[in-house]
């Protein structure tokens, strides 16, 4: 693997296992899965490819990010509008 395609590959890997720490099955189980992505990926030589898995690693992060917002938003949302709905 080239060395510029690692540093993302390595980069992409510690931004997503410290996404994983507030994960909602907890971060063992997300450790786990993500150690199983990686590894079960770890052999892949072309580029191109490799550039593909990136972009989808991202699209991962984007969707955890997404849904630590929504959480986030829910709760303040039921602190301030708990009377109002009952």
């Amino acid at each position: 693997m080239a060395n510029p395609l690692r540093s993302e590959v390595v980069q992409l890997y510690k931004n997503l296992l410290y996404l994983g720490r507030e994960y909602p099955k907890g971060a063992d189980y997300f450790r786990e899965r993500l150690r199983a992505a990686f590894a079960k990926n770890k052999d892949v030589q072309d580029p191109d490819k490799i550039k593909e898995l990136i972009g989808r690693g991202e699209f991962v992060v984007k969707e955890i990010e997404a849904l630590y917002y929504l959480r986030k938003y829910r709760a303040m949302k039921k602190r301030y509008y708990e009377n109002e709905e009952s």
